[in-house]
């Protein structure tokens, strides 16, 4: 019988990095998760490390059909010889030392690997991975995208449509049927961005501090920010901010408190949530009309933290403007992981089978990934 094609997939997020092993049939045959994908300020080398140890993580799903093997290696408690039995079973043959285990010596690699990645922003930056894969032995058949697009396949029912995605930060991507692409550079303030936790937190502490000192109108923001940080003042959380007593980072931890606020009627919290509302409308509309979707039916995937917690006010907000601004949009909340959509975006490549995807899919909605 000839051996199966082997895709790896990879979804490299802002807070960890998944992979799975797929057979071109839509098996999923093992899954790894290592630590957070951030090229952008460890390096590209070092980014691509993280993944080689989410693949050295990996352990074989319990519902392949590799057989006693498998089995044999888990009793064993040895990831390594986990990867390497549930790959062999998969007929794609061992590394040996200082090669990447799972990946055959000499640079051949998998079948696939479809990548998709936080920091990915710009061409050059996808070019620049994709080097690196390569140079890894990962395989010579190397797709690098930004992580968005993960989501867009993970939500929507085919390669096709936008998604925007909030954790975070905020970011959009959309694919038109004739495989046309919207993007933005999504490098922040920089680049015209606004929303996701990082951004909701960095406004509750300006209203916050304005509203302490008399600027601003009162909000009960500035409890939220003081109650949050165990501080007696938002003075003080501003001077430790200033001078690295506490990490700029943990102001999206202010987010769920920004959300709570609006829902019980303050109405600087409110304006924050009909504000970001409007940044993911806004990035939905003009993808669909770059792509030429605005006017014809179209999914529109909400994914992040953010987007899928279910704030009332933000949803009701989100589903009032596309009726008006976007009519034939279809509002989709991804219900897959994106390391779904990155081993679908995967099987599309390599033209699998209906049956394939169906097969990755049910594997995915039944909750077995990791």
């Amino acid at each position: 019988m000839a051996a199966r094609r082997l895709l790896l997939a990879v979804d490299g997020g802002n807070s960890k990095t998944d992979v799975a092993v797929v057979a071109e049939d839509g098996e999923v045959l093992a899954t790894g998760r290592a630590g957070p994908f951030r090229p952008q300020s460890t390096g590209v080398a070092a980014a691509v490390t993280v993944v080689e140890q989410a693949l050295a993580a990996a352990r074989p799903v319990a519902t392949s059909t590799r057989g006693t093997a498998v089995e044999q290696a888990l009793a064993a408690a040895r990831p390594e010889a986990v990867v390497e039995r549930a790959l062999t079973a998969a007929h794609l043959e061992v590394g040996v030392e200082g090669v990447l285990p799972g990946v055959r010596p000499g640079g051949v690699g998998f079948d696939h690997v479809a990548a998709f990645l936080a920091g990915a922003d710009l061409p050059v930056e996808e070019e620049a991975l994709a080097r690196e894969f390569a140079a890894r032995g990962f395989g010579a058949d190397i797709v690098v995208r930004n992580d968005v697009f993960a989501l867009l396949r993970a939500g929507a029912s085919g390669p096709a449509g936008v998604a925007v995605v909030c954790g975070a930060g905020i970011n959009a991507v959309g694919a038109s049927p004739t495989g046309q692409v919207a993007r933005f550079p999504a490098l922040g303030r920089l680049s015209g961005d606004w929303g996701g936790g990082e951004g909701l937190g960095e406004e509750a502490l300006w209203h916050a501090i304005r509203a302490e000192d008399g600027r601003g109108p009162a909000t009960a923001l500035a409890e939220l920010v003081t109650a949050h940080f165990g501080a007696a003042t938002v003075e003080q959380v501003v001077l430790a901010l200033h001078f690295g007593e506490l990490d700029m980072d943990r102001l999206h931890e202010l987010a769920p408190g920004v959300f709570a606020a609006a829902e019980a009627g303050d109405e600087v919290a409110g304006s924050l949530v009909d504000r970001l509302a409007e940044e993911v409308v806004v990035l939905a509309e003009v993808c669909l009309r770059r792509l030429g979707l605005l006017d014809t039916p179209a999914q529109v995937v909400l994914g992040g933290g953010i987007l899928t917690a279910g704030h009332r006010r933000l949803t009701g907000r989100l589903e009032a403007a596309f009726a008006i601004r976007a009519p034939k949009a279809e509002l989709v909340v991804a219900s897959l992981a994106p390391i779904a959509g990155a081993a679908l975006s995967g099987l599309d490549h390599l033209g699998a089978t209906p049956a394939a995807k169906a097969r990755l899919h049910a594997h995915y909605d039944l909750g077995t990934s990791r």
